[in-house]
């Protein structure tokens, strides 16, 4: 089996000779269309460092360590959470390990009433945005809290209060959904917002992405399509996925501009994704994004990658990729992260997610009632009847 493609070294490096007071981001932007779509922006490099013209205008301390908090907290959350599911305590577990600089570096790009149409590793962009910890615990659990009601798979949460909808296990079903709810915001005079729909790389192989696709690039609503390249869809490489150069050169067909970005540094995606998002602010249209990275993990708990990939390829990409390690280099470089602050960090995160594990673990299971309650504004007399009935042997069986 071929090896993973390498990131180029040199990939960031879209500036021309004689310009070095353009950001990274801007020079990339002067390439034509063809380019952006097969290169690869990049600010940080892989060791950590980076030219400062190169870095995002507008970018503080305050806003770097908010980004690396959240790429933390996803690793940590999944680090624990994964535990859990192979202690017998949950019964499905997803993790986004390695992925967390396309996760948090697209979440940080978004503003308060954005929608975000999940994939299967995006969980972190709606803890980011606001969803709590707690709700996102208490859907893997099933319990009460859930706002699901216990009736969706592990790993699909949704939170209203942060317009983050419920992912789908039906592959790429939901691209189709982030275009719609752009096109409904433009109808409703909904202005100034953006839906952003995530995917894998096997999603763009499925139907749904091309319709939806074409109807971004016709009607051009306000929508940024967000690929998640982490080079396999369970067992079958990107090798195996497409013929197409990459991923982002398929968006050129529909007339979306398609950028193509280092997927590991959090910088680069935090940059596109705010270009996209002020594009569609704007009025101006779509914006298709491919985010180059890796599944250092399984694709789930459920699977066991060693029988299908190269796994030094893998632990190249865990070892010398990790997109953490390379942020916190530049933090360190820059004097905004010292060890003792990263301890304490990490120390913080671990006892968040054990007190809401805690917290919810003790909740109750959700009411029978709203089996039927839920979805009937009347309830039909033939199943209040049937829940009647249950309810009655519920009771006998336990005296």
């Amino acid at each position: 089996m071929a090896a993973a493609p390498r990131l180029a070294q040199d990939a960031g490096s879209v500036k021309k000779k004689g310009d070095k007071r353009r950001s990274a981001m801007a020079a990339y932007l002067s390439l034509d269309e063809h380019a952006k779509a097969t290169g690869l922006l990049q600010v940080l490099r892989p060791d950590g460092t980076s030219d400062e013209d190169s870095l995002p205008s507008g970018l503080d301390k305050d806003l770097a360590l908010k980004m690396y908090r959240g790429m933390l907290q996803v690793r940590i959350m999944d680090e624990r959470l994964m535990a859990l599911q192979r202690q017998g305590r949950i019964g499905f577990y997803g993790e986004a390990r390695g992925q967390e600089a396309a996760v948090v570096g697209s979440a940080a790009a978004l503003r308060d009433g954005d929608w975000i149409v999940p994939a299967l590793r995006e969980a972190g962009v709606g803890i980011f945005r606001g969803m709590s910890l707690r709700q996102y615990i208490a859907q893997i659990l099933g319990n009460a809290s859930d706002n699901s009601k216990g009736r969706q798979m592990p790993c699909h949460p949704c939170d209203p209060t942060v317009n983050y909808v419920v992912m789908s296990s039906c592959v790429s079903t939901q691209i189709p959904h982030a275009v719609g709810i752009a096109m409904a915001m433009r109808l409703k005079g909904d202005i100034g917002k953006v839906a952003i729909g995530y995917m894998g790389d096997g999603g763009t192989s499925e139907g749904d992405f091309h319709a939806a696709a074409n109807f971004a690039g016709v009607f051009k609503p306000p929508v940024v399509l967000f690929c998640q390249n982490n080079q396999w869809a369970i067992s079958t490489p990107g090798t195996r996925q497409t013929a197409s150069q990459t991923v982002a050169i398929k968006g050129l067909a529909y007339g979306l501009e398609s950028l193509r970005v280092d997927g590991n540094d959090v910088l680069a995606v935090f940059e596109a994704t705010r270009y996209a998002c002020e594009k569609a602010r704007r009025g101006d249209g779509p914006t298709f994004i491919e985010a180059l990275t890796y599944r250092v993990s399984a694709h789930s708990s459920s699977d066991d990658p060693s029988r299908y990939r190269d796994e030094t390829v893998t632990l190249d990409w865990r070892t010398n990729k990790d997109p953490l390690v390379r942020f916190r280099k530049w933090l360190s470089g820059k004097g905004w992260l010292g060890d003792a602050e990263d301890a304490r960090l990490a120390e913080e995160l671990e006892a968040e997610v054990r007190e809401a594990t805690a917290a919810e673990e003790k909740a109750p299971l959700p009411d029978v009632g709203t089996m039927v309650d839920d979805v009937y504004e009347v309830v039909p007399r033939h199943l209040r009847e049937q829940l009647n009935q249950y309810l009655d042997d519920r009771r006998h069986q336990h005296g």
